[in-house]
């Protein structure tokens, strides 16, 4: 499945599935016989043109995947191809890192090839499908509570526009480590789904109960003043998306007056993946999944991702 032009205005028009040749194999990647992904946004930025040029094309989509490596171990798939030395041991740091399906072919496909380190053991209480949810949301929702934002049990979270895989994630994960949860969705539906997932599902806008520790926002724009009023002096916002715009007006005094830590995250290390990973497996937290769509009905499943209505992450089986 693969990306055969870049239609900024229709990207799927863009997306093929078809055969296309082995890449090669550099030294110390192995290959892995994929047996479920899961879609992301980038996929569709991808089609638009956002992370991938003419000159690269075509190019097998996805970043997520489980499978069985070449030795016949189940695997997780860890998207990010960098350097950990080069970010002081986190390779999202180095200046030269990459996503799959941006310089080296993604993981929809029979086969993918990746460094070997990349590659975490999947536990056996994980299906593939579960499993293929984790790389990139899941993993990146991870980062923006464990590591960035420091969530500590008892504490208290804010989760902007929720329905989408980070954001639902962060909804599952913030729960299972013992915070409050507070959730904002525009769509009746998704306020009664995360509420059934523990939080207190709100309008986007509304006024919390108090005032939080963390506030996750994946939205921009149109949710980030509301984030900067929620939370608590001292406390932190954690960003890792603006589908809704990324030029915000942000009120300093605030900022400073209160002393509010605004933070960045982009995916996450090939170790909180395996943390994550071990986290989920130990405690029995699994993703939610939207739909799940064999590969030969692609285009169905991009459709479901392109209008906004799934909750939770949308699955390929690549076994049928």
């Amino acid at each position: 499945m693969y990306a055969k032009r870049i239609v900024p205005d229709d990207p799927l028009s863009g997306l093929e599935i078809g055969e296309l040749p082995e890449p090669s194999l550099p030294e110390d990647w192995v290959t892995v016989e994929v047996r479920a992904s899961s879609l992301n946004h980038h996929d569709l930025w991808s089609l638009r043109g956002v992370g991938l040029s003419e000159d690269r094309l075509p190019m097998i989509l996805g970043c997520d995947a489980a499978g069985v490596d070449q030795d016949g171990n189940e695997v997780v798939v860890h998207a990010v191809i960098g350097d950990p030395t080069a970010g002081g041991g986190d390779e999202t740091l180095d200046p030269g890192r990459t996503l799959l399906s941006e310089s080296y072919p993604g993981t929809f496909a029979e086969r993918v090839r990746v460094p070997r380190r990349n590659l975490i053991p999947k536990p056996p209480a994980l299906s593939f499908a579960e499993a293929a949810c984790l790389p990139t949301a899941w993993l990146t929702a991870y980062r923006m509570l464990v590591t960035r934002g420091q969530l500590s049990a008892g504490g208290s979270v804010l989760v902007q526009g929720v329905g989408g895989g980070v954001a639902t994630a962060a909804v599952v994960l913030a729960r299972a480590l013992g915070a409050t949860v507070y959730a904002t969705s525009r769509d009746p539906a998704k306020r009664a789904q995360v509420a059934a997932l523990g939080a207190e599902a709100l309008e986007p806008g509304a006024r919390l109960p108090e005032r939080v520790d963390l506030v996750i926002e994946t939205v921009g724009e149109a949710t980030f003043a509301h984030s900067l009023k929620a939370v608590r002096p001292g406390g932190r916002v954690v960003v890792a998306g603006a589908t809704s715009g990324y030029l915000p007006q942000v009120d300093l005094r605030r900022l400073y007056f209160l002393q509010i830590d605004v933070l960045g995250v982009t995916m996450g290390t090939r170790a909180e993946l395996e943390a994550l990973v071990t986290l989920c497996a130990d405690r029995g937290i699994r993703p939610v999944i939207d739909s799940e769509y064999g590969f030969s009905q692609a285009h169905e499943a991009f459709q479901r991702l392109a209008s906004g209505r799934m909750f939770g992450k949308i699955v390929l089986d690549h076994t049928r």
